[in-house]
């Protein structure tokens, strides 16, 4: 069996309410620093966690790109400066909690020097607090 390539961008959500992946989230990634774009159009992407809490690949949020990810992180110079952002309300009310943050937003830099590892965000998420670290 083939395994699927990891975008260079990954994020993983646990419940720790439930004490389980938290499935079905909607997030964004945004670059907010696009350098070799010809217009000032911010790139974002979409996705969804999976029944692991994961997501693991994404779509172009633009209707006038579609460029990938992968291409958008292999041509852009400099560091990267990226967002995660996560509809914990949508996630939440779901299940009829009225949660405190009803989105989390996770701001992280791709440092140019350290383009060719993999950034991996884990958000560990309850309706009333949430933390994140770089994880690999």
């Amino acid at each position: 069996m083939a395994t699927e390539k990891k975008p260079p961008i990954t994020c993983h959500v646990l419940d720790t309410s439930l004490g389980r992946p938290a499935a079905s989230i909607p997030v964004t990634l945004t670059l907010h620093n696009a350098q070799q774009s010809s217009s000032s159009e911010v790139k974002k992407f979409s996705g969804i966690t999976n029944a692991d809490g994961r997501v693991t690949s994404w779509t172009p949020s633009s209707p006038f790109s579609s460029d990938s990810l992968e291409t958008v992180f292999a041509r852009e110079t400099g560091h990267q400066k990226y967002s995660l952002t996560f509809d914990t309300e949508e996630y939440f009310g779901a299940r009829g909690i009225k949660t405190f943050f009803p989105e989390v937003e996770v701001k992280f830099v791709v440092r140019e020097e350290a383009r060719s590892e993999h950034f991996h965000v884990p958000v560990l998420l309850g309706p009333f607090g949430y933390t994140t670290y770089r994880g690999s």
